[in-house]
């Protein structure tokens, strides 16, 4: 698989991470078909064992996400500010402190959000608390899943 073909696949699965963070956009199969595209054209057993692996990590947390409570976005005062704060902390986390360090770096995002917005650290703390009870675990299981998968991926292609 050339380098061009290998940037596409990339921002697939980029594609899909960010996606998680929108309500409705199927991040998770977007990480999937990138990880499948890229075995489909590799052939190896590290591409086959790759997408093995993905395919029962991301089916299981789809299992997951069914059984944690519907997201209900608008009762808590979700913005499109605050989930772009999450994903970016949950992002430098997992960069910062591989694959671990995405959980709490997606709830100071959140609360580093709501902290600007409010002013005061234990109103700030509250709306985390409000926020992840509504929507912050679903969201987090999905992300952190793509996250891992991604860097699976990458490690995979670095690795040769």
């Amino acid at each position: 698989m050339g380098l061009p073909q290998l940037f596409l696949v990339g921002l697939v699965m980029l594609f899909g991470v960010l996606g998680v963070l929108v309500p409705g956009v199927p991040g998770t199969w977007l990480v999937w078909a990138g990880v499948l595209w890229w075995a489909l054209h590799e052939q190896t057993s590290a591409a086959w064992t790759l997408l093995a692996a993905s395919t029962a990590l991301l089916l299981v947390v789809q299992v997951v996400k069914w059984r944690l409570p519907p997201r209900r976005l608008r009762g808590v005062g979700v913005t499109r500010r605050m989930v772009a704060y999450a994903g970016a902390g949950a992002l430098v986390g997992f960069v910062v402190v591989p694959v671990v360090g995405a959980v709490p770096g997606f709830v100071g995002g959140v609360y580093l959000c709501e902290r600007r917005r409010l002013g005061a650290h234990e109103e700030a703390v509250a709306s985390v608390r409000a926020v992840m009870r509504a929507v912050g675990t679903s969201v987090l299981v999905e992300l952190l899943a793509c996250l891992i998968v991604v860097a699976a991926w990458a490690g995979t292609v670095l690795a040769g």
